[in-house]
């Protein structure tokens, strides 16, 4: 399916009337199996059982996978169990809410949305739903179903090992170990009728790092937030299919170490403007700016293949002949929005023609409500207040600086607004040099995340900084159950002791 036409991805909790819809999509798959598909009595039973473990994934509001799982106390059962025994034979009776393992019954994409990342979706889900219930991991006994090709050349035992070392393909099997899922070991006669596997599975599990002895209502949400920067080197590009290749490189690194956002520097597509070196300054950015709706457009589908958060920096935009700078955030669900810059420095004004925009907004995701503000806005606290007002736990600041003078005002008052705010600080901006675009021959940059400086913290309020100068990627997790602590325990409370008696800080509306 080309992901460009994808509007929306939607993950939801399943209904008992999904029942028909989601026949429909086992019936084509698993159609060498005499049950195809559950019965509307096995799915309301499980449904009611377990609501929050039934999951399904919509694109544009269409069926296009789903998951399934119970909890057990898997004491109770051996190793060398059948799928029917966990299953108390389809009842799922041997579901228990206070068991301590996930066991997976099912999960499907359709081969209509393959290549989208779908299914990674789901086991994240399993993941999380496994963390936030404090159980010990996930286990379930995984198909094999290309090994009945090789079962008179092999054993199961050798086809699995195979299949690790890259030497047979078997696409459940793959899939499952690329996510974090280790191989326990053989189960023969685990699903009945299933020919292609010869009736055997392999026993997978994924054990949950975070578990402890029940002694506290687990969190309902996810806290721990991974960041992933690009600090991004400017090269001469002669087309844009050029940039875009680089830049999907970038969120594929970030992707892969499963980070939730990835984060690009302001004019990270400014070398696009060398095509236009015969033009005056104005004039050749305005034609970079008819680039940015294919920016936007191939960044929002990059966002939804990786399953990740993309900041796409930043870009010039024509609107009614006025030129401005503006990014986009790509969520991962398909939906996207935009932000501006509010304050131009002198030099765009008088070289460029660059007009402020009156965009400032909160933008509410899957890891929490974060703000975004471009290079030179970051130096102006009243805008980050204002965000901060409305709920902001992450600013977001892709930057563009010449020289370290003008990095380390970016630097400075990002670590300022960290403390102030009591919020994490982003950045990201570019390096190199540019020698065939006007008025972007150099580049200064070290990205960084910045914390509020209190001992749940860094003591410099510095979580991570990149090699200065040099095209790398930078990760982080910041977790957001500390801002919660700090906002009511910390040392000092910026937000609280605010004297809104003696001075406020309000937006105008325009």
């Amino acid at each position: 399916m080309d992901i460009k036409n994808i509007d929306k991805i939607e993950l939801e909790y399943l209904k008992v009337e999904d029942h028909q819809s989601i026949c429909e999509l086992m019936h084509h798959e698993y159609r060498h199996l005499d049950d195809s598909s559950w019965t509307h009595e096995e799915f309301s039973a499980l449904i009611n059982k377990f609501p929050k473990g039934q999951v399904g994934i919509k694109i544009d509001g269409e069926f296009a996978g789903f998951a399934l799982c119970i909890i057990v106390n898997y004491s109770d059962f051996e190793d060398t169990h059948s799928y029917k025994e966990i299953t108390a034979d389809y009842t799922f009776e041997t579901h228990d809410d206070d068991g301590d393992m996930l066991y997976g019954i099912d999960i499907f994409i359709s081969k209509k949305f393959r290549g989208l990342r779908l299914g990674r979706r789901l086991y994240d889900f399993r993941k999380e739903l496994c963390e936030e219930l404090n159980l010990k991991g996930i286990i379930f006994g995984g198909r094999i179903p290309n090994y009945g090709n090789y079962a008179q050349e092999m054993s199961p035992k050798e086809y699995i090992q195979k299949v690790k070392d890259k030497e047979i393909h078997d696409p459940v099997l793959n899939f499952q170990l690329s996510n974090d899922f280790y191989v326990k070991r053989v189960i023969k006669n685990y699903l009945e009728g299933d020919i292609q596997s010869c009736e055997f599975a392999v026993l997978l599990a994924w054990n949950n790092i975070y578990y402890t002895k029940p002694h506290k209502n687990p969190t309902s949400q996810k806290t721990v937030i991974r960041l992933g920067l690009i600090q991004w080197q400017v090269r001469p590009y002669k087309v844009i299919d050029e940039v875009l290749e680089q830049a999907e490189y970038f969120v594929n690194a970030v992707s892969n170490y499963r980070s939730d956002f990835a984060l690009f520097p302001e004019f990270f597509n400014a070398p696009l403007m060398a095509a236009y070196n015969h033009m005056d300054e104005a004039d050749a950015i305005r034609e970079l700016a008819s680039y940015t709706e294919r920016f936007k457009n191939e960044f929002s589908a990059l966002a939804i293949k990786y399953n990740i958060n993309i900041i796409t920096g930043s870009m010039p935009e024509l609107i009614d002949g006025e030129l401005y700078n503006v990014g986009f955030l790509c969520k991962r669900d398909g939906e996207v929005e935009k932000y501006a810059k509010l304050h131009v420095t002198p030099d765009e004004q008088k070289v460029w023609g660059l007009k402020g925009a009156n965009i400032l907004k909160t933008y509410d995701t899957d890891c929490g409500k974060i703000g975004v503000l471009i290079c030179y806005d970051s130096e102006f606290p009243e805008l980050s207040r204002l965000l901060a007002n409305d709920g902001m736990e992450i600013l977001f600041v892709p930057f563009l600086t010449d020289t370290q003078n003008g990095y380390s005002r970016v630097k400075l008052c990002a670590q300022a607004r960290a403390i102030e705010n009591e919020c994490y600080v982003a950045i990201a901006g570019c390096v190199g040099n540019l020698p065939k675009v006007q008025n972007m021959d150099i580049q200064y940059a070290q990205s960084a995340v910045f914390t509020p400086c209190d001992f749940a913290f860094p003591a410099n309020g510095i979580k991570a900084e990149s090699t200065p100068n040099t095209e790398m990627i930078l990760i982080a997790d910041v977790d957001l159950e500390l801002l919660k602590e700090l906002h009511s325990f910390g040392s000092v409370n910026n937000l609280k002791d605010r004297r809104e008696d003696l001075y406020k800080v309000i937006r105008i509306e325009k």
